[in-house]
């Protein structure tokens, strides 16, 4: 696609924290900051983020008056009162534009009833590793949303990471992984480095060395395609130290506590529909 037809769209963002703001700075990296126009709760927070990117700072209703693309980064038990304020905007263009919604648990059909129309939706689940260019970004798109849109706003967040279309009813428990995900690599990597410590390492060593062979662990799994299972075995040598540290782990459940704090994750996801 031509770099052109990314230039010449819109983007806003309602909802500049954490995650919106990584999205904006990823889609920095394709799309001239005068394109992006960015709306916060906190004008400060925006207006710091429209410095940074030499964006354009605005406010919901020039959001939803103006972009093609409307990211909606807020939190969601506020997406459906965001959505009441800006519906007489939405309902009042006569252009087209896709919503795009990253809020865990409401699914297209629900983002539709909130904003009062049948647009075109594209939801997203991102993740934290985002902010460094390695999210893993799953998508869904409703039926409306055409081919040519779909790749636009790939190209345009390619900066983010990785991105993996996923059958909406797979959503939720694509996001109890990917999303929830870096929080429980994050408990292991802090006990991996606790460990190195223990045994003599400095702190910032240790962490140094922990969040290295997490990268590179995952790294090699993506592009080798083997099964994780015989890159483990590859690890332990009959008789040697790592074997030892698998069954230390095999005794406390670790693989059984990973499990169930995916599937708890994917239950209270279900509790916010």
């Amino acid at each position: 696609m031509d770099n052109k037809d990314i230039q010449q769209e819109f983007f806003g963002f309602i909802g500049t924290g954490n995650m919106g703001g990584a999205l904006a700075r990823a889609l920095r990296k394709q799309v001239p900051g005068s394109r992006i126009l960015l709306s916060n709760r906190t004008s400060e927070k925006s207006r710091l983020l429209a410095g940074e990117l030499n964006a354009v700072q605005s406010n919901n209703d020039a959001v939803a008056r103006s972009a093609r693309y409307i990211f909606l980064g807020v939190k969601p038990q506020m997406t459906e009162t965001l959505l009441s304020e800006i519906a007489p905007v939405l309902a009042g263009r006569q252009d087209r534009f896709l919503l795009v919604t990253m809020a865990a648990g409401l699914t297209i059909a629900h983002i539709r009833r909130m904003a009062g129309g049948d647009y075109p939706v594209i939801r997203i689940m991102p993740n934290t590793p985002v902010s460094v260019g390695e999210g893993m970004i799953l998508y869904s798109c409703s039926p409306d949303v055409e081919e040519k849109e779909t790749q636009i706003f790939l190209e345009s967040c390619a900066g983010a990471g990785r991105f993996c279309p996923l059958p909406e009813q797979l959503m939720d428990a694509g996001s109890a992984v990917c999303g929830c995900g870096p929080a429980f690599a994050d408990l292991f990597l802090e006990a991996l480095a606790d460990g190195g410590v223990a045994c003599g390492l400095p702190r910032a060593s240790a962490l140094e060395f922990a969040a290295q062979m997490l990268s590179g662990a995952a790294r090699l799994a993506l592009e080798s395609g083997r099964h994780p299972g015989l890159l483990k075995d590859a690890v332990c040598s009959p008789g040697g130290t790592t074997i030892q540290g698998v069954r230390k782990l095999e005794e406390a459940g670790f693989r059984g506590a990973v499990m169930n704090a995916v599937i708890a994750a994917y239950e209270k996801t279900l509790e916010l529909k």
